[in-house]
């Protein structure tokens, strides 16, 4: 028998299980504000957003299939042709546990160069203790502050800021939101 105390909670749980099926089959990142969460910001969220690499219909089928055989199932459609054409029209999808409403991960294909470039710098966050690319701090931070902007995305933004004090590239953030600006506030 296995002792210890497991502090892991639901939603790391259910991001564990789900990127270990996802990670065999493309390149993703969790974004948003899972990834305050996951460094101890204390608020409610039934979903976890995901972003993945654009891939084939066959490719996605596969991972779609693979998400089914290991427990999970997609709330729009259990036919992966209808769940892909959701996502190449940018229409995020999302997935539960079989036979349950909660938690979700809502997924999304790479809509442009920002999340492109997102996937490219994603890193593990060791003081999150869990094992799955994010998309950078300081990604995070210019996304809540300069584009979501709602007071749920600017406190996990002033959480964020609290937990890598000193650590935080300002340049990098002021650069990104440039980026923001010029692609997705056109």
């Amino acid at each position: 028998m296995e002792r210890g105390i497991d502090n892991k909670t639901i939603l790391d749980r259910f991001a564990l299980d789900f990127v270990k099926i996802v990670e065999k089959h493309c390149k993703y990142i969790i974004v948003s504000g899972f990834v305050a969460i996951a460094h101890g910001r204390s608020r409610g969220t039934e979903d976890i957003d995901m972003i993945i690499e654009r891939v084939s219909r066959d490719k996605f089928a596969k991972l779609h299939n693979d998400l089914v055989k290991n427990g999970f199932e997609c709330m729009q459609s259990e036919d992966s042709d209808v769940v892909y054409e959701y996502l190449i029209n940018k229409t995020s999808v999302r997935y539960t546990y079989k036979e349950e409403f909660l938690p979700e991960m809502e997924i999304k294909f790479a809509k442009d160069e920002i999340d492109d470039f997102q996937l490219k710098t994603r890193k593990k966050l060791p003081l999150t203790g869990l094992d799955v690319y994010f998309s950078s701090i300081e990604m995070n931070i210019a996304f809540k502050e300069e584009y979501l902007r709602s007071d749920k995305d600017l406190e996990d933004a002033r959480h964020l800021r609290i937990v890598y004090k000193g650590k935080i590239n300002e340049n990098e953030i002021n650069e990104i939101k440039k980026m923001i600006k010029k692609v997705r506030k056109k």
